[in-house]
């Protein structure tokens, strides 16, 4: 080989390995969800005093263990000493958990229903995603903005970095060109951001689909479900499939 070109090419290897080594294959994301409880508890006909004796925002801390194909999202252990009146209300999210496949396109949802931990399994939901010009730095990476719409009518606000390989992100949201990064969604007056990112950390022993809880995986156990479902919720008029996305959902 001319010599001139060998070294050429020898000079750039190093850049090249810096390059591959850029793109984030796998790690751990902790994620700060935010709920505006002024706003929830507006329309909830709480009183005054109660409201009073509350903080203005619940927050929770969330981690996303992800490699190339699979993440697990899962709450943090919260203190036992926690006095939160939003945890006593609803303290089956601290168990939930979300693992998602994307190679297969398939998800494991744990989720608390009526204090019963129930394991359900469904393909990964599509977002309908617009992508905007709008940048925004997230823990230090740079996010492009993007729109998407679930449920017909509900809009959420994403930011994504393509540094992350994986193409998912926070309460399984997924389908644009890198990870979610911060997540909003005005409707339910909660936000979602990444306050700490482990990069090229093995977390594979983490991420691996939950198996504690009651499955409800044939049409007669769903059923079942969603009958209990509609009786501890007062939905009974509404349609088979607004009930499961209930229960499904795009959030914890």
């Amino acid at each position: 080989m001319n010599r001139p070109i060998f070294f050429l090419i020898f000079c750039m290897l190093p850049f090249k390995l810096l390059a591959q080594q850029l793109f984030i294959p796998n790690g751990k994301i902790t994620f700060e969800k935010k709920v505006n409880m002024a706003r929830t508890l507006a329309n909830l006909g709480i009183s005054e005093e109660v409201k009073g004796t509350m903080a203005k925002y619940k927050t929770s801390n969330w981690d996303l263990c992800f490699d190339r194909t699979r993440s697990i999202y899962k709450a943090q252990k919260r203190d036992d000493t926690d006095d939160d009146l939003m945890y006593f209300i609803s303290p089956g999210e601290s168990t939930n958990e979300l693992y998602a496949d994307y190679a297969n396109k398939n998800r494991v949802l744990k989720k608390s229903i009526m204090g019963e931990d129930y394991l359900l399994k469904d393909s990964i939901p599509n977002v309908d995603w617009k992508i905007m010009h709008e940048v925004r730095t997230i823990s230090g990476y740079e996010c492009r903005k993007a729109i998407g719409r679930i449920n017909d009518t509900v809009y959420v606000i994403a930011f994504y970095t393509d540094e992350i390989l994986l193409r998912g992100g926070p309460e399984g949201f997924s389908g644009l060109p890198g990870m979610i990064l911060g997540l909003a969604i005005p409707r339910l007056n909660t936000t979602w951001f990444a306050t700490k990112i482990e990069a090229f950390t093995n977390f594979n022993n983490e991420i691996q689909p939950p198996t504690k809880g009651k499955k409800a995986e044939t049409d007669k156990e769903l059923k079942k479900l969603m009958e209990l479902f509609t009786r501890y919720t007062g939905s009974k008029d509404q349609k088979p499939e607004e009930i499961r996305k209930k229960i499904y959902g795009f959030t914890l």
